[in-house]
């Protein structure tokens, strides 16, 4: 790869390896699942299959070089130049895992939601464990950013969400900001656009294949992407450990929202007529079944949390081992 665009040697491997290929695909799977549900970021599972930096660089080399080299013509250059069997590989992926998980994982989400917030409670807590080693703990930047990531997720995680009047327009904001937070492990874009009003509408949208509507979004997100990854890239090259410091922040505030054992306290009424749940409260499992008229399946969540850690260090061995 062209270190001009910042993309790491490592990744010229990708291009040669069609068993890279699929594991890429299948790590982009698993980043749409993620995106797909509120309070779950698919830059955490970027960051917990080590393709984060990479990510954001590939995305940061779609910039004027590679338009120059496509209106000379020179279509091969500019695809390497911005990393393309990278990029459109989990890009595939991505696209993949949300269509599943307009089955799966909203399934879970209804029918065994603490179960599924276990597992990505045992997710989080075992990448930031990992992420620790990535920069030093005990100097004072890094704990300052440490904190401003934790505070930042979990003041987000309060926020009322809202129910909006849908236009194109909006709709197009609501894709730029939305995809901002999806590459920012911690915060959630389907939180976000939950918080927009906007979450149910776009995943009606996708099972419903409105290609006006998925368009006008994902040029929204095109244009936000395009400019947050120059801002992620220059932070990650030049404070790489503050960086994860505060991404590492970001993810440990997230634990307030996956947090399994959750009251509602607000309703809105969706297309059908029919009540959803808008915003909830954390309730502890001793007051679960008080409060809420559930069993709080703690064993349940507990073997979830465990099986999500095993996940984390099991993946890791595995591209470490890769790796070396």
């Amino acid at each position: 790869m062209s270190s001009e665009s910042g993309i790491e040697p490592a990744s010229r491997a990708l291009n040669g390896s069609r068993a890279a290929l699929a594991i890429l695909y299948c790590k982009g799977i698993a980043m749409g699942l993620g995106d797909s549900v509120p309070g779950v970021s698919g830059g955490t599972i970027a960051v917990i299959t080590r393709i984060y930096d990479e990510l954001i660089y590939s995305i940061r080399s779609v910039d004027e070089r590679a338009l120059g080299l496509v209106f000379r013509g020179q279509i091969g250059a500019a695809w390497k130049h911005v990393n393309g069997n990278f990029l459109l590989t989990l890009a595939l992926g991505i696209l993949s895992g949300l269509l599943v998980s307009a089955n799966t994982v909203l399934y879970l989400l209804e029918y065994r939601f603490e179960a599924l917030m276990g597992f990505f409670i045992g997710l989080v807590m075992a990448s930031s464990v990992l992420l620790f080693r990535q920069f030093v703990l005990a100097r004072p930047s890094n704990l300052l950013a440490l904190f401003l990531g934790c505070t930042l997720t979990t003041g987000v995680g309060l926020l009322e969400p809202a129910v909006s009047e849908l236009s194109l327009v909006y709709l197009f904001f609501c894709g730029l900001i939305a995809i901002c937070a999806m590459i920012l492990p911690g915060l959630s874009g389907a939180f976000i656009l939950l918080l927009l009003g906007a979450y149910e509408h776009m995943l009606t949208a996708l099972t419903g294949l409105q290609w006006a509507v998925i368009a006008v979004f994902i040029s929204g997100c095109i244009v936000g992407l395009l400019a947050f990854s120059r801002l992620l890239a220059l932070a990650l090259r030049r404070f790489h450990e503050l960086s994860y410091g505060f991404i590492t922040g970001l993810l440990l505030g997230s634990l307030s929202v996956l947090w399994p054992w959750q009251r509602p306290i607000s309703y809105y009424m969706d297309s059908d007529g029919q009540e959803q749940v808008l915003q909830t409260a954390n309730v502890w499992p001793l007051n679960y079944t008080e409060q809420t008229g559930l069993e709080p399946q703690s064993v349940v969540v507990a073997v979830c949390m465990i099986l999500g850690l095993l996940t984390v260090f099991g993946l890791n061995k595995v591209f470490a081992s890769r790796s070396t």
